[in-house]
């Protein structure tokens, strides 16, 4: 049960700082990070919550993953839904002040992006399953044996494109992130030697599997 608990706090923690990673984007005034630009184009586009888009997108980048081989778990499904409301949780309490200068803007849009890569290794780590963004990149990576720093440049410069063109917000902090956010990822797995070739993620039946066993061997040290 313990590890059950650690395990489940690890996730969330990575969810939130997923969340935050986002919100910092779009709080620095610089322009949104590649996937949010997106989120935004859909958002008015469609008249829904930059949350609502997030939960979307992830919903049919899921679908896509899942065709490409890539295990869908409880982490897929809780970072679909818990990162989006967290999101508009965060967004709607403001808890995070708007920038009205560049110096200010840079740190958050470079904080954006730690936040981002620290959250992915906390919450993938748990290997209950990635979330829709990152299993693309875990797949593609897999397939390509590329480094994950270009397969990520290489998604966030989709995004970016597409989320331009539907009307999303592009500034420097934008560019900033398609740059960078690899380089940050890059040095996060790096400093915490997590290498994501090797991760055994479980699926939704493996995952139940798990936790009765987690529950289980607590019963058991209760009875000695």
């Amino acid at each position: 049960m313990n590890k059950l608990l650690i395990l489940s706090l690890r996730m969330l923690t990575g969810f939130t700082f997923c969340a935050f990673s986002t919100v910092m984007a779009i709080k620095s005034n610089l322009g949104s990070s590649p996937w949010d630009v997106f989120h935004q184009g859909l958002s008015n586009l469609f008249g829904i919550t930059i949350g609502q888009a997030s939960i979307i997108v992830g919903l049919i980048i899921v679908i896509i993953v899942s065709m490409l081989g890539i295990k869908i778990g409880f982490g897929t499904l809780a970072n679909m839904l818990i990162i989006g409301c967290f999101i508009d949780l965060i967004m709607h309490i403001n808890i995070i002040p708007t920038s009205n200068n560049l110096f200010s803007g840079v740190l958050l849009m470079i904080g954006s992006m730690f936040a981002n890569a620290i959250g992915s290794y906390l919450y993938i780590g748990c290997e209950m399953g990635c979330g829709p963004r990152d299993g693309l990149m875990v797949v593609l990576v897999k397939l390509t044996s590329k480094p994950v720093g270009r397969i990520r440049f290489f998604i966030e410069s989709i995004a970016l494109i597409t989320g331009y063109i539907l009307g999303g917000t592009v500034g420097i902090g934008t560019l900033l992130t398609v740059f960078g956010i690899a380089y940050c990822v890059q040095i996060v797995y790096k400093l915490f030697n997590f290498d994501i070739k090797g991760l055994k993620h479980k699926d939704v039946k493996e995952g139940f599997i798990f936790i009765k066993a987690c529950i289980s061997n607590r019963g058991a040290t209760n009875e000695i």
